[in-house]
């Protein structure tokens, strides 16, 4: 069988450069190393990886550069230092599960470009499990947009990817468990996971991993992001429960469970034990996704039904209840979180400020000759945010009429209050939702705006 075994692993650079300022990255560390000796002992021929910090925004990516070599710094811990990294990987595979992926009717691209940013997940990963180069890798990208059928329909199709190539197949899952990160300065000795709550659901999720309940794990998914925020709604283990065949028989091996910065970090191993007896086929059912054309709505369907009879696009009905919201028209987030969440007849806009959708640039940077940023420009900053308000309300039915509530948050309240207001004044005052500002030291881009938002639908 070319699928051999299947790891959940997290991505921190804290592991890789800095294990020795807290026991439990030490921790993680040891644990990785002795994996990466086991799977180099292994006769794998192919390291297959998911990275949730490998964001893609159209379709899905997949790394065909054969010899990837820079030099990565971590965004936010970069004062931990480089990583200089050259990696191994089989270009052939990925073509082959780019191909699939784009035969299933969903977008897909390869990836060969000298210099592309390979992202943090993915090289910690490789560098810990695989530190000789002694198995070719591949990697592919994590969609922000795709929800759970396309995320399962991506899994199925590199199971199919693997058994057509026929390689032994090590799959990796990069991800996060909680992935609420301390946002201040914190002594590394003492960190811990960010709240009680999060650690009771890692616990229990690393738990039924450990009983290989991997498919009951895939169920809970939903809940588990809600409940502990979990890295990228935790979409990663609905890839790879997909991938190993969406069912409970597996024997599972907890090797580690760390806090990282607030979050909480787990390596498990999943082994296919086909004959295992079950008492329960499944504790969890999410239960499967109702087709469009079996409702009779008429509404067009997706190709990604090509990928598998139980591929469906979820219920229209589930979808006006409980949906995320996310649109082109609007700069992507800069976490894992969608751009709004519809419940009901209500609309929960993430916060959101004068980023220009598509290239991310910030409007109303004031530069010197030099190109350095020396100030900001309140007012086309905030006509900005509220345009890029307008754009997700109206991708989810909605308008800046049925805005209910405001919360505004301004680096610079002395300054720039006024000048917001007037503008604000030019969108809302028919609408006349209530409105809490509030003053803030920083946000977390070099923005001086932002705004929170609900609505009526």
């Amino acid at each position: 069988m070319p699928l051999q075994k299947a790891y959940v692993v997290p991505g921190q650079p804290h592991i890789l450069l800095a294990p020795g300022k807290n026991r439990g990255w030490a921790s993680l560390k040891s644990s990785y190393e002795a994996v990466g000796r086991e799977i180099e002992r292994s006769g794998a021929e192919l390291i297959l990886l998911y990275s949730t910090q490998w964001f893609s925004v159209i379709g899905h990516l997949m790394q065909v550069d054969p010899k990837p070599k820079w030099v990565l710094v971590d965004q936010n811990w970069y004062e931990f230092g480089e990583i200089p990294y050259e990696f191994r990987i089989d270009p052939e595979f990925g073509k082959l599960y780019c191909s699939l992926v784009k035969e299933a009717g969903m977008q897909a691209a390869p990836v060969n470009y000298h210099g592309f940013p390979m992202d943090t997940g993915t090289v910690v990963a490789l560098k810990l499990l695989n530190p000789n180069n002694a198995v070719a890798a591949s990697v592919v990208s994590c969609n922000i947009y795709a929800e759970r059928d396309e995320t399962r329909a991506l899994g199925r199709l590199a199971r199919e990817a693997i058994d057509r190539y026929g390689k032994k197949t090590i799959a990796v899952c990069v991800t996060n468990l909680s992935n609420r990160y301390e946002v201040a300065e914190i002594d590394p000795p003492h960190d811990k996971i960010s709240s009680a709550k999060d650690d009771e659901w890692n616990r229990k999720i690393v738990e039924m991993l450990g009983e290989g309940r991997l498919e009951d794990v895939s169920q809970v998914a939903r809940e588990f992001a809600r409940e502990a925020n979990a890295d990228m709604g935790f979409k990663a283990i609905w890839w790879l429960a997909a991938l190993m065949g969406e069912n409970n028989r597996y024997e599972g091996k907890v090797w580690d469970y760390q806090p990282v910065w607030g979050t909480g970090c787990a390596i498990v191993e999943l082994t296919p034990a086909p004959q295992k007896q079950l008492e329960f086929e499944k504790e969890f059912d999410e239960g499967p996704a109702i087709a469009v054309a079996e409702q009779g709505t008429g509404l067009e369907t997706h190709n990604v039904l090509a990928a598998g009879p139980d591929v469906h696009r979820e219920s229209e009905m589930s979808s006006q209840q409980d949906e995320s919201i996310v649109t082109p028209k609007a700069p992507p987030p800069v976490g894992p979180y969608p751009h709004a969440r519809r419940v009901g007849n209500l609309l929960f806009l993430s916060g959101i400020g004068p980023r220009r959708p598509g290239t991310g640039e910030i409007a109303g940077i004031i530069r010197d000759s030099a190109g350095s940023v020396i100030g900001h420009d309140i007012e086309v900053q905030t006509r900005a945010a509220i345009e890029n308000v307008r754009a997700i309300l109206e991708a989810a039915e909605s308008s800046l009429d049925k805005v209910l509530d405001v919360t505004v948050y301004l680096t610079d309240m002395q300054r720039d209050f006024a000048a917001f207001n007037r503008v604000y004044a030019e969108y809302f005052a028919k609408a006349q939702p209530t409105r809490t500002t509030v003053g803030v030291e920083s946000l977390p881009t070099p923005i001086a705006v932002e705004l929170k938002v609900i609505a009526a639908v």
